[in-house]
């Protein structure tokens, strides 16, 4: 057995490797060994006979899986949570939602002519302030507001 520690330090760093990843052909021992310098190891990494060992990663193949099923709700039950929950849905991302979907609603109905610019203002003030706990909320009050004032 032909020491080849030198031959594997010029390898990793020609190839830009870790030395633990070189692989030397075990036929080609002997020619390895002859290879003394930088340009006769870069030669063998030409043609082959010194190679890359492909990283070793963990599958996301279990991860995956597990998303899907949780994705139409199965292993979200009691047993699997650790987080209250507010760690779990953040508050301030579920304020957002709801604002941009009623903002977004006051733009439709503004557009539409259901409602007028200055009942837009006033409706846009309010939902900001959380009077509205939704989309369906707003729009009610909306009907609510037109039937009422005719």
């Amino acid at each position: 057995m032909t020491d080849l520690k030198n031959q594997k330090r010029m390898a990793a760093d020609i190839i830009g490797c870790g030395e633990n990843r070189v692989w030397i052909d075990p036929e080609a021992q002997d020619e390895v060994a002859e290879a003394i310098t930088r340009e006769d190891v870069r030669e063998m990494v030409n043609v082959g006979l010194i190679r890359e060992k492909q990283k070793k990663g963990v599958s996301r193949a279990r991860a995956k899986e597990r998303d899907e099923k949780r994705s139409y709700g199965h292993q979200k039950g009691p047993g699997k949570r650790k987080g209250k929950k507010g760690a779990r849905n953040d508050s301030k991302d579920e304020w957002k939602d709801k604002i941009r979907a009623q903002r977004r609603a006051l733009k439709e109905m503004r557009d539409e002519g259901e409602i007028s610019a200055s009942e837009y203002r006033d409706l846009y003030d309010r939902a900001k302030g959380g009077e509205f706990r939704s989309v369906r909320y707003l729009r009610n009050h909306v009907e609510g507001e037109t039937e009422g004032g005719d």
